[in-house]
């Protein structure tokens, strides 16, 4: 089964825009967009196990130049 998370992002000021043309680049990232309110970016994350999640968010998508600080939310499906 796969393994679903949100990620939201908070950005330098006018970076907003770079980082989701990055995030937009990689293969696990099915969504990204601009958000406005608290955070700055958001995107959704699909991998095969929840064991690449954190290596995906720790080394690609945290290492993003303009990104300060992320929040991930694992999601589940209803009745599993």
């Amino acid at each position: 089964m796969a393994a679903i998370a949100l990620v939201l992002l908070t950005t330098e000021p006018g970076r907003e825009q770079d980082v989701v043309n990055e995030l937009s680049e990689m293969p696990e990232i099915e969504e990204a967009m601009v958000l406005f309110g608290e955070y700055d970016v958001y995107c959704k994350v699909v991998v095969d196990e929840f064991s690449q999640l954190s290596d995906l968010v720790l080394r690609n998508v945290r290492t993003i130049s303009g990104v300060v600080e992320t929040t991930t939310l694992t999601a589940a499906k209803h009745g599993q």
